[in-house]
């Protein structure tokens, strides 16, 4: 028998999937979601709920029960991706060069179902939803959506946090949530090796970066295998290296950008010591360097308690065999800094159709399968309503 929580969110299919097309023919980008959020204070208005708009910039928070007890908060991203759609779907990205290509527009439309799903149920206590922008990166300060929403009070007095993310390797009807450390910190690095520069007839009279980048740059590809505990996970790669414009020419620099991932905080620090260190060996040959380290979001942990409220969850609504193995992933969710503030959880929701290749997000042609979206905002709307009562049992 189906339960009635999933049965009421199949009952407004329609309303989640004209959301999620809308949003996704408009991608917008960081905090410049203006006309989703506009969207959505304007939908959560149509129900009834009190919302506040300009929230960390340009986020919206909504206000569902009588506001006495605790408050569960369920946040949701708005932000698309600097990516050209290529998908063929007729609610296509009108917008060259943006696209949904990593589910925000199918997070939202899930929450706002799960909104309409609880404005008809009576709430004792609170329950908050937040719709956030700018997930996928920070402003000119190096702050994203989280913390700005966080530092304009969208956190205060949180009990309990959850939030869910597409994903497109499971399938629709299963979800994925692990305890502990689930996702890596994520910190960037920008350096320049700086030399003299010259002829590339006279070598002897310049100082040539390039080759002392090849000392910098076997020294940083050797830090997570020499200089880290092998039992501890962590990740350095590089995205770009530059220098030079002509086979004559050594040229006075080469920039060097990469990213740095852990999960524990002692192995975060040792990263960025040794980062430094391995610039510094362009001293050693006689050249110099210049080094700037971005630190990113934290590493997020999903609370064991609310882990398994939501696994109890999944299996009452989905089916017993709804919940797959969850493995931790060395990329990096901003929603940590929300777990930071209140025990939480962020779950994987299946989104892969049956016979179908698994789906990447960060693609042109990330795709997800429409069915999907109910059982989201039923997961969403009913794990909540379970936590706001296990708060106010103690």
């Amino acid at each position: 028998m189906t339960h009635p929580r999933l049965a009421a969110a199949q009952a407004i299919k329609p309303f989640i999937v004209d959301l999620r097309r809308r949003i996704h023919r408009q991608p917008e980008l960081g905090f410049d979601v203006h006309k989703t959020a506009a969207l959505v204070a304007r939908t959560l208005g149509e129900l009834g709920i009190e919302t506040q708009t300009g929230v960390g910039k340009t986020g919206v928070v909504a206000v569902i029960g009588d506001g006495e007890g605790p408050v569960v908060g369920i946040r949701a991203d708005m932000d698309a991706l600097p990516i050209l759609e290529d998908t063929g779907l007729d609610f296509a990205s009108e917008v060259s060069g943006k696209m949904h290509a990593c589910g925000h527009d199918a997070h939202t439309a899930m929450l706002l179902g799960a909104a309409k799903l609880l404005s008809t149920h009576p709430i004792h206590g609170q329950i908050r939803l937040f719709f956030q922008p700018s997930e996928e990166i920070a402003d000119d300060e190096g702050i994203s959506g989280a913390p700005r929403m966080i530092d304009d009070g969208a956190l205060k007095g949180v009990d309990r946090v959850i939030a869910l993310h597409v994903d497109g390797e499971n399938y629709v009807g299963q979800i994925e949530v692990g305890t502990g450390q689930v996702s890596a910190a994520v910190d960037t690095f920008f350096g320049h090796v700086i030399g003299t520069g010259g002829h590339g007839a006279r070598p002897q009279v310049a100082i040539d970066p390039i080759w002392l980048s090849t000392h910098v740059l076997n020294a940083l590809y050797a830090i997570p295998s020499r200089r880290i505990d092998p039992f501890q996970p962590s990740v350095l790669s590089l995205g770009v290296v530059r220098g030079g414009e002509a086979s004559n020419v050594i040229p006075r620099s080469v920039y060097i950008e990469g990213t740095l991932r852990s999960m524990d905080s002692k192995v975060r620090e040792t990263l960025i010591t040794e980062v430094e260190r391995c610039f510094s060996l362009a001293r050693v040959f006689g050249g110099d360097y210049t080094l700037k380290i971005e630190r990113g979001y934290p590493s997020m942990h999903n609370h064991a308690g609310v882990a398994e409220t939501i696994e109890a969850t999944a299996r009452e609504l989905l089916g017993p065999d709804s919940i797959v193995p969850a493995m931790p992933t060395m990329g990096a969710e901003d929603f940590s800094y929300m777990t930071e503030l209140a025990p939480g959880a962020m779950f994987m929701l299946g989104v892969r159709k049956p016979g179908i290749d698994a789906q990447r997000v960060h693609t042109p042609t990330f795709m997800l399968d429409e069915d999907a979206l109910p059982l989201g905002s039923a997961m969403l709307a009913e794990t909540a309503l379970r936590l706001l009562e296990d708060a106010r049992q103690g």
